[in-house]
C-alpha cells in the first residue's frame, strides 16, 4: 500500500490525532509510526495535505533538525511527561495538597 493510500484509508479522526502528534515538541515520529503505521516522509505528506500552506512552512521549519522528534537521536532518558506531584501509575492520583 503507497503513501496515498494508507492517507485515504485514514478516518478523519486519525488524520487529526497524527497532526495533534506532529505538532507535539515530544513526540517522536517513531510513536507516530507505532500507532498509526505511517513512517516519517508519509507523515510530513500528510502534514502537508492538511494544513494551510503558511502553517506547514512554520511546522516544517520548525521541526528540521529538531532532536527529540527522532527517538533514535533524542537525549532525552523519559520520553513520557509526567507531572511531579503524579503518583505512580497503579495510583494515579494527585495527591491533595
Amino acid at each position: 500500500m503507497n503513501s496515498k493510500e494508507k492517507y485515504k484509508a485514514l478516518p478523519d479522526e486519525d488524520k487529526d490525532r497524527i497532526v495533534e502528534m506532529a505538532w507535539e515538541d515530544r513526540t517522536t515520529f517513531d510513536a507516530i509510526e507505532a500507532q498509526f503505521g505511517l513512517k516519517e516522509q508519509e507523515v510530513i505528506e500528510l502534514m502537508r495535505r492538511e494544513m494551510k500552506p503558511s502553517s506547514w512552512r512554520m511546522w516544517r521549519e520548525r521541526v528540521q533538525g529538531r532532536m527529540t522528534k527522532h527517538l533514535a537521536k533524542s537525549a532525552i532518558d523519559d520520553f513520557r511527561h509526567k507531572c511531579s506531584r503524579q503518583r505512580s501509575i497503579s495510583h494515579n492520583k494527585v495527591s491533595k495538597r
